[in-house]
Formats: structure tokens, sequence, C-alpha cells
């Protein structure tokens, strides 16, 4: 008796070779009657602290294992369902563009994880029943049937283009809002050195009257419009009537 640890194909069925599709796919039924294949493995092991089951309990444990296992992930397929969102009320599924007859394959497909984990927590009673430990199952592939293969590519296609558009457009209004900040940065910079300026004239000013005199800061007026005039292309003056 060898008790190292064997993987399978989860379709295995060590009674009948030419059981689930020559032991490659194994078929279960969703909740709304949708046949899908399944495909991966399973790792056992003979289990050490209980060889008695193993040895005289059954007649062949790996086919009571393999059984077990069948079962439960067919009851798991058959009532599954989407998770409920977080704000309350009806059961939702995660990807309603996704869905096929009620079912969204592609959420079977995300929570491959948790199905792998509920699996595996379920199946741990085999080492007692059978003597056999079921140390992992890991699901690969959730297929549908044929004639709606095409059906869910195009629902797939049509709902990443959805979502390239949706990314695209939240990155360009993402860059707006950054470029609308910088520019009322860039101004209000600018609307304060305008102060700053003026707030610098006005103080050179007062202390040019404080020590000059009116007659300083006439002459300082003088100078600039004629600073002024210097740049003055075209003069409009109105006439005295």
């Amino acid at each position: 008796m060898s008790v190292a640890t064997e993987t399978v194909n989860m379709a295995y069925d060590p009674e009948n070779p030419r059981a689930n599709h020559n032991n490659t796919i194994l078929d279960a039924v969703t909740k709304d009657q949708l046949n899908i294949g399944l495909s991966g493995q399973i790792r056992y092991r003979v289990a050490e602290n209980n060889l008695y089951a193993y040895l005289f309990g059954v007649k062949n444990p790996i086919a009571y294992v393999m059984g077990y296992f069948v079962s439960v992930l067919r009851e798991r397929i058959a009532n599954f369902e989407g998770k409920v969102s977080e704000t309350g009320g009806e059961a939702v599924e995660s990807d309603i563009a996704l869905t096929v007859h009620g079912i969204s394959i592609n959420d079977l497909r995300k929570n491959l994880r948790d199905l792998n984990d509920h699996m595996d927590q379920e199946c741990s009673v085999s080492a007692a029943r059978y003597g056999t430990v079921l140390e992992a199952s890991l699901i690969t592939g959730i297929d549908p049937p044929e004639e709606v293969e095409s059906a869910l590519a195009a629902i797939n296609t049509a709902h990443n283009q959805v979502s390239s558009d949706i990314s695209l457009a939240q990155a360009s209004a993402d860059q707006r809002i950054v470029e609308s900040k910088r520019a009322v940065e860039i101004e209000t910079l600018k609307a304060q050195g305008e102060i700053e300026t003026l707030d610098k004239l006005s103080t050179q000013l007062f202390e040019l009257k404080k020590q000059g005199g009116k007659e300083a800061l006439e002459v300082y007026v003088r100078n600039v419009k004629l600073a002024l005039l210097n740049q003055t292309t075209r003069i409009v003056r109105r006439q005295k009537q």
C-alpha cells in the first residue's frame, strides 16, 4: 500500500473509463438547468491514522471518495447564486452584463477559488469515512455548452468594449480636472504676484512722498507718463467744446 500523494483528473471514474467523456470533463447543471463542463484535478493520499477504514471499510475507497466529491461539487454548482449586494436587497450577480440564462458563467469562473475552498472543506470528512485524505481540489475550467459559447463571447466582447470606453472617459475627466486645478493655481500665483507688486509700489510711493513731499510724487508721476508715451502708438484726445 502506497501512502504517497496522488493526482487524478476530477472527472476520473475508477469503475468506468468511458464515463465523464472518457474521464476528461465532468458534467454539471446550474440552478437554471444550464449544462456546463468542469475540468481540473484533485490530490489525495491514504490516511495513515485511519488505515482500518481504508483497508476494510470499503472495497474501493477512491471510488467512494470520487463519488462523494462529484456529488458535493454538483450540489454546489446547482445551488450557486450571485453575491448579495452590500447595500442589501435581492441577490444580484457581480456581472449582470455577462449573465446567460440567469447564471453568470464569468461569475462562476471568478469564484473558482471559493469553489475550491468549499470543496476542500466539505470533503475533509473523507479521512474518517473512507480512510482517504483529500488534500486539495483544483477546478481549472468551467465551460458553457457549445450553443451558448458564441453568445457568451459576444457578450464578453461588448462588456469589455463598454468597460474600455468608461475607463477612457474617466481618464479624460481626471486629466481635465488636473489641468483645471493647475490653471487655477497658475492664475492664483499671477494674481498674488500682481498684488505684491502693487503693495511694494504703494510702499515706495508712500516713502517717496514722505521724504520728498508732494513735488517729488508729481515728478515721479510725470516720469511714468513719459515712459508710457514712449510705448504709445496712437493717442486719442477729446476736443474741448
